[in-house]
């Protein structure tokens, strides 16, 4: 009996999945904080359905936003400068809060990917 019971609470448990609420973080505009080189740097980024205008660092970049599905999008930027900016950002919103989300992103077709949290203003 208790193994049953132990058995039936570690599957419920695997079972839950985080609150995704995607629909409240397609718009708006957002803090992202990254530790880079042991410093910590914030960038300010504002999402329309199509568009994403980022100021980081005091520099400004736009990039195409196409949504997959309601918690999947593609990032392109409109200007790139290098190579590398050229390639295409996979972002993935795995969890939603109140006021902040938790995403998971790479350059399409890369399998290294990392995380990250966005805080809504």
């Amino acid at each position: 009996m208790k193994t049953t019971l132990l058995l039936l609470s570690i599957f419920l448990i695997s079972c839950s999945e985080k609150e995704r609420k995607c629909q409240d973080f397609k718009t708006g505009t957002f803090e992202f904080t990254q530790e880079i080189e042991g410093k910590k740097q914030t960038s300010t980024f504002t999402r329309t359905e199509k568009l994403q205008i980022e100021t980081y660092n005091g520099k400004t970049d736009t990039a195409s936003v196409r949504w997959v599905n309601d918690c999947e999008f593609i990032l392109q930027k409109l200007h790139p400068k290098t190579m590398n900016e050229k390639k295409a950002i996979s972002m993935t919103i795995l969890a939603t809060d109140k006021n902040s989300y938790t995403f998971e992103y790479s350059f399409v077709g890369d399998a290294k990917k990392q995380r990250g949290v966005v805080t809504k203003k």
